[in-house]
């Protein structure tokens, strides 16, 4: 669903910016800087992309900054990608189904769901679970036993939330996410696999996106739990009792191992393994493929296998590509070194 089209005054009022230009154009939706045209609004916040603003077809730029001597529309905001997130939700709202329950869901007796929430087609929500108010249950979402989805809540197709686990409000779980399988518990492993009963439970807080495919391990004992704010990226494998702290930011592929604890503002980058058992302070960055295997301080910037600090990892990356001279230039000091003994003998 698409709204009206706007001036691109009344865009600035809502964005929070300042118009520089013709502030009575109008604005029929937003494009990126390559394919906009006339009539649509578009952003650049890499300053790579300056010199695209000289050639774009769009009828208004956000920016930051406005390049000197352009002509151009302008609206001015300070963070240009968070306006980009305000202007594509006042132009392409999400279109939300009508609240109610589908002939064709299957709700166990017992279950409550509030008369606001809508509950598709295939979906199934299991006895003593409670569904909140606005919540949107997709087809094929499978809600367990006493499990509680708090208001305002997506669950996109095939999500999958087991017994007795919590989710939050305005939380959006992505299509085929599993929360609460169990753990990966067994007793003498490789040899017997003695499978350890898994009887805890994830707790989902308030303002989470998880993306698709990614699974959430239920606790041992006690919880898993993914704390207020946290953007978890897609095929993400979280194992049980681990802790992730409000506003962390968990990339695509990433795995942590169980009863690990992730402080507050945390960024894990792609593929980075985390073993169980440590914990990583506020405001940790791990870069891409890292393999964390001991407790990292609060603010440290870490990267490689095993990891260090990011600018001595930088520094040795350096060396590597010089393996190959510095191999060359050894071998012929050592044929130096080799003449001489010969001459002295």
């Amino acid at each position: 669903m698409k709204k009206k089209d706007m001036k691109l005054s009344e865009v600035a009022t809502l964005l929070n910016g300042t118009v520089r230009g013709d502030g009575c154009i109008t604005i029929t939706g937003v494009r990126g800087i390559d394919e906009a045209g006339e009539g649509d609004l578009t952003f650049v916040s890499n300053p790579k992309y300056q010199k695209k603003i000289a050639t774009t077809k769009a009828s208004a730029v956000i920016v930051a900054r406005p390049p000197e001597g352009s002509d151009r529309n302008f609206l001015i905001v300070k963070d240009p990608y968070l306006a980009l997130a305000g202007a594509l939700s006042l132009f392409y709202p999400e279109d939300r189904p009508t609240a109610g329950i589908s002939s064709r869901a299957v709700v166990e007796e017992g279950a409550q769901i509030d008369d606001k929430a809508t509950v598709l087609p295939g979906a199934y929500v299991g006895r003593g679970a409670g569904i909140g108010r606005g919540v949107i249950l997709h087809p094929g979402v499978y809600i367990g036993r006493d499990a509680v989805v708090g208001e305002d809540s997506i669950l996109y197709p095939n999500v999958t939330v087991y017994r007795r686990c919590i989710i939050g409000k305005r939380v959006i779980l992505h299509a085929g996410v599993v929360v609460g399988s169990d753990g990966f518990g067994f007793g003498n492993p490789g040899r017997q696999n003695f499978k350890v009963p898994q009887v805890g439970y994830v707790q989902i807080d308030d303002d989470v996106e998880i993306g698709a495919n990614t699974a959430i391990d239920r606790g041992t004992l006690g919880r898993t739990w993914i704390q207020r704010g946290v953007k978890i990226d897609n095929l993400v494998q979280i194992a049980h009792n681990v802790v992730i702290g409000e506003n962390s930011v968990i990339v695509a592929q990433v795995g942590i191992s169980g009863s690990t604890k992730l402080g507050r503002s945390v960024i894990l980058g792609g593929q980075a393994g985390i073993v169980g058992h440590i914990t990583i302070g506020d405001g940790v960055m791990v870069a891409g493929q890292s393999g964390v295997a001991k407790d990292v301080p609060p603010g440290q910037i870490i990267s490689g296998s095993p990891t260090m600090p990011h600018r001595e990892w930088l520094r040795r990356q350096v060396h590597l590509g010089k393996l190959a001279e510095l191999r060359s230039t050894v071998s012929e000091l050592l044929k130096r070194v080799e003449e001489l003994e010969r001459k002295k003998t």
